[in-house]
Parts: C-alpha cells; structure tokens; sequence
C-alpha cells in the first residue's frame, strides 16, 4: 500500500460533494460555526466518535478546507478502498502497536499547514456516549502546536450505529466551536499528566456543544 502525500483535490472535493448530497438528502444533514476553523493554516478538529458517518460529517461541513483523517490500516483493504483513502488523504494507522510513524506523518502534516481531523476516543461509541479520550491525542496535539477546533457531531450514532447495515434517515449535525490555542496546550504539556490533561480538556470543550 502506497501512501499518498499529496492527496488530489479533484477527489477530494468529488468525494465531499458526493457525500454531502447523500447527507443532505437521507439525513436532513446541517452545520454551524464553521467559521471558527481557520481558513489557511495547521489545524486540528477534533470530534466525538459514534459512527462511520462522522468522518464525512466533519469535512461535509467545512468548504472551504480539505480535512484529512487517520484510520485503522485495516480499512484500505480491497483495490477500491486502496484507491480511494490515500486520493483523499487518509492517513493509515496501524492500531496493533504504537504507531510512531504515522503520528510523526501527521505532526507534519500539521505543521505544513494541513487540516487533519481526530476522533479523541479512538473508536465508535458503543452507546452514542462520549467515551473517555486516548492519551495518544494529548501527544499528537501537544507536539504539533496548531489550534484545536472541538466539534460536537450528533444523531450519527441513531442514523448509523454499530452493527446496523443501511444508514437510517435521522437528522445529522454537526457543531463547531471556537479554536483552543497552542499556549493553552503548552501550558498543560509541563504538568504532569499532561498529555492526559490536553486530551481531557479537548473532551470538556466537545462536551460543552453538544445541544440541550
């Protein structure tokens, strides 16, 4: 499997526009606060995680940004996939081990100036609940230094839970909040637990969206 590091904005935006079409159509899909994320610049968004659908929500919402992601290597199995994830930008992650070299990959990503998209707990909420953050996350942004855009993503887990085959027509939206800053990060990364805490407060701050 080849990993391609300059991934076509061709695809990409096919790929959005598909995407989007099949969200507004079947799931009523909305959006707001996009403006909080940057419009050049490293960024990270991060998310909470309760569907395959999240992905594609989370760059959905933002036109005016390519967003990248990170997935278990696992899913670029099969010729189309293979295709398909690199030509958007997927960064593979091998979840079997520590994977130092893709959070090295995406570190720079980031601090080029790429957009990458981050789901804090890991995998799929079994129960549409927000799960305790990975640690790894607090690294990863710690080391990168760009802001963090929190985003709170909802009825996902209804419309496309674990173990269900089709995609269900619930209402899907999503909720972007205002950037946390790199000197906010910088100062917690000297405590102890400090990549623990930046993972914590990244968790507080999509928490805080999540509607009423």
């Amino acid at each position: 499997m080849m990993l391609n590091d300059h991934p076509s904005q061709r695809s990409y935006n096919c790929f959005r526009r598909l995407c989007k079409f099949g969200l507004v159509l079947w799931n009523r899909f909305s959006s707001r606060g996009s403006e909080h994320v940057p419009a050049t610049g490293g960024c990270v968004i991060c998310a909470n995680h309760a569907s395959f659908l999240d992905p594609p929500v989370v760059g959905v919402g933002l036109p005016h940004r390519q967003v990248r992601f990170m997935a278990r290597d696992s899913l670029f199995q099969g010729r189309f996939m293979n295709w398909l994830l690199p030509s958007i930008g997927v960064i593979p992650l091998d979840r079997s081990r520590g994977d130092i070299s893709a959070l090295r990959k995406t570190i720079q990503r980031l601090k080029s100036g790429a957009v990458v998209g981050l789901f804090p707990e890991g995998t799929r909420s079994p129960d549409g609940n927000l799960q305790e953050p990975k640690g790894g996350i607090g690294f990863l942004i710690a080391k990168a230094g760009v802001p963090v855009v929190p985003a709170y993503i909802s009825g996902t887990f209804r419309a496309y839970p674990r173990g269900v085959r089709f995609i269900r027509p619930c209402k899907v939206s999503i909720t972007y909040g205002p950037p946390i800053l790199p000197a906010e990060f910088a100062a917690l990364a000297e405590e102890d637990g400090g990549y623990t805490k930046i993972a914590q407060l990244v968790m507080a701050r999509i928490a805080a969206l999540k509607p009423q």
